[in-house]
């Protein structure tokens, strides 16, 4: 599909959340769209107080049935934190081409119950969150 971000056994095995102002949506890399998943603003619970500021906060999610039986957990693992952050670093430069800032980060909040809140199953992770938005004025 000529997508920017290498993924080993072509698994395509993130996912991304995207928390906005006007609720929580998946992103749909085919049809290059934002599906709706919740109503409600949660970027307040990912992170410190900039991040509910920020336009969204991107949250990257491992979909580890998409390796099938190839590797071991730990290999499943690595090969997802490996895609994760090379899409990280594709937001990262869009964010930058485009004078926004953007956020890379592995501790969040409460990731138990935003696991919940997002219904995930068991081989599903969230691995980190990224948001993105207006730098701060220094």
């Amino acid at each position: 599909m000529g997508r920017t971000a290498p993924s080993a056994v072509n698994a395509q095995e993130i996912d991304l959340y995207v928390a906005a102002s006007e609720g929580l949506f998946l992103y749909d890399a085919a049809s290059h769209t934002l599906k709706p998943v919740l109503a409600g603003d949660l970027r307040g619970k990912l992170g410190p107080a900039a991040a509910a500021k920020a336009g969204v906060t991107i949250i990257y999610v491992a979909d580890y049935s998409r390796y099938g039986n190839v590797g071991d957990a730990a290999t499943r693992k690595a090969w997802a934190n490996a895609a994760a952050g090379f899409i990280g670093q594709n937001v990262y430069l869009f964010a930058d081409s485009e004078g926004l800032g953007a956020w890379f980060r592995a501790m969040i909040p409460e990731k138990e119950n935003l696991a919940k809140t997002l219904k995930l199953r068991s081989d599903q992770e969230i691995l980190y969150v990224q948001t993105v938005g207006y730098p701060a004025l220094q």
